[in-house]
């Protein structure tokens, strides 16, 4: 029997097989079985909120890591019945996030981060919860000037999903940990080419700034 995996970008794994035997004794193996998702509610129905980076972010592609201390996004709870998904996650979409401050780790370079598009984010309840941020196809650009001139395009041909764990709190975080995420990179001497994805570092607190005393919350 021979296996080849293949392994798709952002850490959402799809594998798929050939099997090579007599037509009398190959047999392929059945495909799992996924767990439904569970229930999830997101509260409070319809009040905005602000996600803003507490320490730094950073972005690596190939040896080049970009650090980012500044960068915000603000969204809105989906008003009620729609902040209830019995069997999933609850949607909503977010503005482009922003990134500032940012700095490379490549001596004599500057970069610039630029995000467009239609962002979303989908929260779903679970052990632990997660909310997953949607970058729209090109969404997001990092282009360095100064010694090297660098151009990283995420999500260059489709939209990608970019996964983080959730936990409620005081205010409650979403952590992004070695989060993948596919990009294309083009320039000159000093430049990733060959990279075709980046490792993406980040924790956010969320407020909710319609009722600052309240906090925004992910349950079943």
């Amino acid at each position: 029997m021979t296996r080849t995996p293949t392994a798709l970008a952002l850490g959402l794994a799809a594998a798929g097989s050939l099997i090579l035997g007599s037509a009398a004794t190959a047999t392929a193996a059945p495909a799992p079985v996924l767990p439904a998702a569970g229930s999830t509610t997101v509260t409070p129905a319809g009040h905005a909120f602000k996600a803003q980076l507490t320490g730094k972010a950073t972005l690596k592609a190939g040896s080049v890591t970009v650090t980012c201390s500044v960068s915000v996004a603000t969204g809105t709870v989906p008003a009620a019945p729609g902040n209830h998904n019995p069997a999933g996650a609850v949607s909503s979409p977010i503005s482009a996030p922003t990134y500032s401050s940012c700095t490379s780790s490549m001596p004599g370079v500057t970069p610039t981060v630029t995000t467009s598009g239609a962002w979303t984010v989908a929260m779903q309840n679970g052990s632990p919860s997660t909310g997953t941020m949607t970058v729209p196809t090109g969404g997001l650009v990092v282009r360095t000037s100064g010694l090297a001139t660098c151009t990283v395009v995420a999500a260059p041909t489709a939209p990608a999903p970019v996964t983080a764990t959730w936990a409620n709190g005081a205010p409650p975080t979403l952590t992004f940990v070695n989060a993948s995420v596919p990009v294309k990179v083009t320039g000159g001497f000093g430049c990733p080419t060959s990279a075709t994805a980046s490792v993406f570092n980040a924790v956010y607190q969320v407020s909710d700034t319609t009722d600052p005393a309240q906090q925004i919350t992910v349950a079943p």
